[in-house]
């Protein structure tokens, strides 16, 4: 499922914690104590996240700063997501 352009990107949830632990980023599940590594394309996405953009706003942005096409950042955007909501990392 691929998300709507316009779309509201969700809020980190209240018990999640981002860090940059000596160059790498990781996220924090207070709740669960799960720590969760991010690459630098994923850990741009959750600082655009935490920004408040909308779907489009961190698409242009993520595109502009990153080499990758529009099909297949969509995609990984929609499988970080899904992730991000599976653990509960996001509301």
């Amino acid at each position: 499922m691929l998300l709507r352009v316009s779309a509201q990107l969700p809020a980190p949830a209240a018990d999640t914690v981002f860090r940059d632990m000596n160059g790498e980023a990781v996220l924090v599940n207070l709740a669960t104590n799960r720590i969760f590594s991010l690459n630098a394309t994923a850990a741009r996405f959750w600082s655009l996240l935490v920004e408040g953009a909308t779907q489009e706003a961190a698409e242009e942005r993520l595109l502009a700063e990153f080499e990758v096409g529009p099909e297949e950042l969509r995609a990984e955007m929609s499988g970080l997501l899904r992730a991000l909501r599976a653990e509960g990392l996001v509301e």
